[in-house]
Formats: C-alpha cells, structure tokens, sequence
C-alpha cells in the first residue's frame, strides 16, 4: 500500500490539494493563498519527498508513485474525491494524479507548469544544481530571486528588500532539493495529457522568466477540457498578487 507523504491540512469542504515545486514544501509554497482558500475547502498541502517531515528519498524520484503518493495523501486527509493543483514542478504531478486518478479528481488546476522542460527551463535547473552541488547558497538565492519574480515587481522595491528576498531564497532549499532538481529535469508527462479528462485551468504568467508560458501554452493544447489563462506577473506570482489566483 502506498504511503501517505507528510501534510498540512485547513479549512473544511470541498477537497482541495496543493502541490508546491522544487525546493519548496507546502507550507511556505502556498501560505499566501491558504488562508483565502481554506474559507471554502479543505485545503491539503502535502510535502514531497524531502520537504517537511517527508523523508528525503533514498534514490531518484519516479512521478507515478508521487502521484500515487498524493493520492494517499487525500486519502489519508480525508478526501474521497479532489481537485488538484500545483505550481511549477508540481503542476507535472497534478497532471500526473490526474491522469492515473480520473475517479478522484474533479479538476486541475497547473500554475506555471511543464509538461516537460523546454530549452530554457532546462538551463536555469541545470545552472541552479551546479550552484547547489558547489554550495553556493548566495549566488543560489541571486539566480532565484531574478527567475521566479517578474522584474516590474523586483523593479518597485527598495534594494534593502530585494536583498532580504535574495537571503530569503538562499535560506529556504529544502533538504530533497538536489532530488527535486534533478527530477524536474526529467520529467516528461506530455503523453499523460491527453488522459486528464477532468476540466484544467491552466495558469501562465507573462513575465515568468524561469519556466516560459510556452510551456503553460503546450499543456493547454494537451488536455481536452483545458482554459488557459495568461496573468502578470513572474514564477511565482502567487506571493506578488496572491488574490488573483484564489479567485480564479
């Protein structure tokens, strides 16, 4: 029996599940939203293998028992049935349950996702694990902070405060990160687009610099009952204009 990963759970009624990206964990991935949208649902945030109280994995991660994983992890939090959403690396997943778990997900929701890295996606994950495997944490928290927020929002800050976000990001690598990395790099889910038959909401920031809307743009066009939405803002544009995406 698959097991459940470790998890947050807010708010009651219908099941929502979130899934965070790479280097990340649930909590502070989505602490933005959770409040807004633990109001009307029992909101689930499950912590991928070495984030949280997740056990780090002992070898390479495989996206069908995460998906597996996430389910179990519903389960376990008391959802019969669900809809799903992640960002980033964690919308790949959401896709995935999707796919595998057609009984149990009512609908998708991939917040700057991938179905698989293109070119640039590719090179910013690849810069980001060399910085990482060198223990460069400063140059690690300069190259996310100028990928994941949009620069309009960089831009309108005081350099006092873009550099605590720099420090920010450099503290916050969970300790799977080097797992998550090297996972994300291969992840390839476009054949399962095609076996999400629940309804999608696909979301893609303009101004994201680490993972390109084309990639959001491909999704869409896989899934049949897909709507893409394009919105402003950088990757993780759920911190910069949280409430646009809650209501969504």
């Amino acid at each position: 029996m698959t097991e459940a990963l470790s998890y947050d759970v807010h708010g009651s009624g219908p099941g929502l599940v979130l899934i965070h990206g790479p280097g990340g964990s649930g909590a502070n991935t989505w602490s933005a939203m959770t409040e807004q949208l633990a109001a009307d649902n029992t909101v689930v945030l499950p912590d991928l293998p070495g984030s949280g109280d997740s056990p780090r994995p002992d070898g390479a991660l495989d996206i069908a028992t995460i998906a597996d994983q996430i389910t179990a992890t519903a389960r376990a939090a008391g959802l019969s049935e669900f809809v799903v959403a992640g960002v980033s690396m964690g919308a790949s997943i959401a896709i995935k349950v999707a796919a595998r778990w057609p009984g149990r997900v009512r609908g998708v929701a991939c917040i700057n996702g991938f179905a698989h890295p293109r070119a640039t996606l590719r090179l910013n994950l690849e810069i980001w694990q060399s910085l990482h495997i060198r223990q460069d944490e400063v140059n690690v928290g300069k190259l996310m902070s100028s990928l994941v927020f949009a620069e309009p929002y960089l831009a309108a800050l005081p350099p006092d405060a873009v550099n605590q976000i720099v420090r920010q990001l450099a503290g916050l690598s969970a300790p799977g990160t080097p797992e998550h990395i090297a996972f994300a790099l291969g992840i390839d889910i476009r054949a399962d687009l095609g076996a999400v038959p629940a309804p999608a909401l696909v979301v893609a920031s303009t101004g994201d610099r680490f993972v390109a809307p084309e990639h959001s743009t491909e999704i869409a066009n896989g899934i049949a009952e897909a709507r893409l939405v394009e919105v402003p803002g950088g990757h993780a544009a759920i911190f910069e204009t949280p409430r646009r995406h809650s209501t969504r």
